[in-house]
């Protein structure tokens, strides 16, 4: 048995089923889930971010869903932050922290430890950066990336602005490369007793699945739900905004963009979202991989054999309720 404290993580690409599994999951092992999603922590960004309803949470109690306004920043220091601080309030009651979610740069920072120091948001080097891409566009940074950091530029998308910012200023500000600390980062041990669940489905049904959720959006009203957002003065350029499902749905409520169009590119968007996800997560070491097509497609098959290997791990609790 390890004295290490334990922890379940459970991932993989969206629209996979990584909701309705994880609180599966808690009820088997007696956790609490921590959401590791860039959006879900937002309130009033309920549809477009695909939240998990009071009902879905069956009494089981989620952390960073619905705790900011949009208007707040949201950073990997943030997320790692707050999630420390639940996590020892999980410990506390004698329970299990599942961090859930598809955001793998974020469950790293915890899992193993990775030191991020908060930056001032007045830094005029980033200021300059955010101006240089709303002047030439996000392509013409990542460029720059591309000289300095040729591995990050690889790892980060040139649509992912804030990251592309993030890297510059690393360097801007200690001369050393982002990959580089990541790399020294990652050689960490964790400090948990831990399993690390991915996700994984046939790609075509999953991308079926990631169209159906996006018709569903529209049909649940997403057009009225981010109107709402721009009407009470959340506009376009904050980070929250600039999420999948967001930021296409006001370029078309600012006329730039057809409805038909508009659906489309989120669909598209949001496949190629699931296509880097699963190349990040197959670079993570210590991974179990949960295949659907392997279990029969049955979630209660699923949570029952990931209940089982967490305790074979050690990873369980002394009390149940």
């Amino acid at each position: 048995m390890s004295d290490k404290k334990p922890l379940i993580i459970l991932t993989g690409p969206t629209a996979v089923g990584k909701t309705e599994l994880s609180v599966m999951l808690a009820k088997e092992m007696n956790a609490e889930i921590i959401s590791a999603d860039s959006i879900q922590v937002y309130k009033y960004m309920d549809i477009g971010s695909a939240k998990i309803t009071k009902e879905e949470m069956q009494g089981i109690k989620h952390y960073l869903v619905d705790e900011l306004n949009p208007s707040e920043e949201f950073s990997i220091f943030k997320f790692k932050e707050m999630t420390l601080k639940y996590m020892d309030e999980i410990y506390s009651k004698g329970k299990i922290p599942i961090i859930a979610g598809g955001t793998g740069f974020y469950i790293q920072s915890v899992l193993y430890d990775i030191n991020f120091s908060e930056t001032d948001d007045e830094h005029i080097y980033r200021k300059e950066l955010e101006a240089i891409a709303k002047e030439k566009g996000p392509e013409y940074l990542h460029n720059k990336l591309k000289e300095i950091d040729a591995v990050t530029a690889q790892k980060v998308h040139s649509n992912n602005v804030k990251r592309v910012i993030r890297a510059l200023e690393y360097y801007n500000d200690t001369g050393k490369l982002l990959s580089e600390h990541n790399e020294e980062q990652q050689k960490h041990d964790s400090p948990y007793n831990f399993k690390y669940f991915v996700l994984n489905d046939d790609r075509q049904l999953l991308y079926d699945r990631i169209n159906k959720r996006v018709d569903k959006m529209f049909e649940l009203g997403l057009v009225k739900e981010v109107k709402n957002l721009l009407d009470m003065g959340y506009g376009r350029n904050l980070v929250s905004m600039q999420g999948i499902g967001y930021k296409e749905t006001v370029a078309y409520i600012l006329g730039e963009m057809n409805l038909e169009d508009t659906i489309e590119l989120i669909k598209k968007n949001t496949r190629h979202f699931a296509k880097r996800q699963l190349t990040w997560f197959r670079r993570e070491k210590e991974v179990t991989w949960i295949d659907y097509r392997e279990y029969g497609n049955d979630k209660k098959v699923m949570s029952t054999k990931m209940a089982e290997m967490c305790h074979n791990a050690g990873i369980c609790t002394d009390r149940k309720g």
